[in-house]
């Protein structure tokens, strides 16, 4: 215990005026970091430096300190993009890319609340979320379609969305980031130049079809969980609900998988040999090096497209992940990240290895993004348009 100084009592230290945000910033770090489950109050109040009864003074409970960490992301966007003093399209454009590329860097250690930690958020704060992001998308979208009067409305806002996933990208890698502005802007009016995509068309879904279910128990039980996860992530599903997704009893999923987290363990190895072997079969069939880097474009669109829900798994669940299945996976990721880099920086020389590697991680993150947003459909030529989308960025 500190002594009190001579002649007087304790010395009362003054409440800083920004608690609440250093709060929300400590709570979204963590988030990040570790996922919203694996993280406590208390924990979040450690490196804050005070005690846990101490948030509950600013936040009722941890989540609430999600939806302010997460407004305050958006938030920030938002500001940056509140006003241009360009005259022209061309202008505002400029303005307001620059202005996201900083906030991007800035506020990469949060933006994956952008991207991940917003789905454990209540419908009615998802929509407050989809909300402002549809307002950061229009301020984009509208100058864009002055410059571009080739564009539908669809069109520019999948080119806005494509461009704010590649400033995204720098929240998925720990590498560091100084100087990726002017490269992430780059790209950014990379993509918007760019031929767009167009969104294929709503389909429904045909009465009384369903899809083949495996005669393996395993690969039953493997597909079930990873469809379960995906749509309401690994801490919202029991063994129970996999089970009995499956037709089965919870104690017969012992019998294949010891534990819910071996499950996804499995799911992430199953990703990661797939995604090795695609990229391995795309390098060993190309001609030169520019004919493998697009090779294996199409093939990482080709798996994404193809196994989407187990793609989504495998980007947000590695926090969930026994730890020493999270360290081998974390090799492989980097390991698959780095094959690209080296594709990239032969075919572009005039490149660093830093900016090679901000390429590959915007051109990942477009592909899923993308995808998501037209419903990873094979069926009208969206995912030869998502390949030539990402082919750009490379070129940027």
């Amino acid at each position: 215990m500190r002594p009190a100084a001579s002649g007087v009592g304790p010395v009362a230290t003054k409440r800083p005026k920004d608690r609440k945000d250093r709060i929300a910033l400590a709570g979204a770090e963590l988030f990040c970091e570790r996922g919203y489950h694996g993280v406590s109050v208390d924990e979040i109040a450690a490196v804050v430096g005070i005690s846990g009864p101490a948030v509950y003074r600013h936040f009722p409970n941890k989540y609430a300190i999600l939806v302010h960490a997460t407004r305050d992301v958006v938030g920030a966007l938002l500001a940056a993009t509140a006003e241009s003093h360009a005259t022209t399209p061309e202008g505002v454009l400029d303005e307001l890319l620059a202005a996201l590329a900083v906030v991007a860097v800035s506020k990469r250690r949060v933006a994956g609340l952008y991207q991940w930690e917003g789905r454990y958020l209540t419908p009615e704060h998802r929509r407050e979320f989809a909300a402002t992001l549809d307002t950061l998308v229009g301020r984009l979208a509208g100058p864009l379609r002055e410059l571009r009067s080739d564009l539908t409305a669809g069109q520019a806002e999948l080119l806005v969305n494509a461009a704010l996933s590649a400033f995204g990208s720098v929240s998925t890698y720990r590498a560091a980031a100084t100087g990726t502005e002017q490269l992430l802007t780059r790209v950014a009016w990379t993509l918007l130049r760019a031929d767009a995509p167009q969104l294929p068309p709503q389909q429904r879904a045909t009465p009384g079809t369903a899809a083949v279910r495996p005669a393996s128990r395993r690969e039953l039980l493997l597909g079930e969980a990873i469809r379960l996860f995906h749509r309401h992530g690994y801490h919202a599903v029991a063994v129970e609900d996999i089970g009995r997704a499956a037709g089965m009893q919870a104690s017969s999923v012992y019998r294949y998988f010891p534990s819910k987290a071996d499950l996804l363990a499995a799911a992430y190895y199953r990703a990661s040999d797939r995604l090795a072997g695609a990229t391995t079969t795309a390098i060993a069939e190309a001609s030169d090096p520019a004919d493998a880097l697009r090779r294996v474009v199409q093939a990482y669109v080709a798996y994404a497209f193809g196994q989407s829900d187990l793609v989504a798994v495998y980007l947000a669940e590695n926090n969930n992940l026994p730890d020493v299945d999270r360290h081998q996976l974390r090799g492989a990721q980097r390991s698959h990240v780095e094959e690209w880099v080296r594709l990239v920086g032969t075919v572009r020389p005039d490149l660093s290895v830093a900016d090679a590697r901000v390429l590959v991680h915007a051109v990942l993150n477009v592909i899923t993004d993308i995808g998501r947003l037209g419903r990873f459909d094979r069926t009208s030529g969206y995912d030869a348009q998502t390949a030539r989308l990402a082919l750009a960025v490379l070129q940027a």
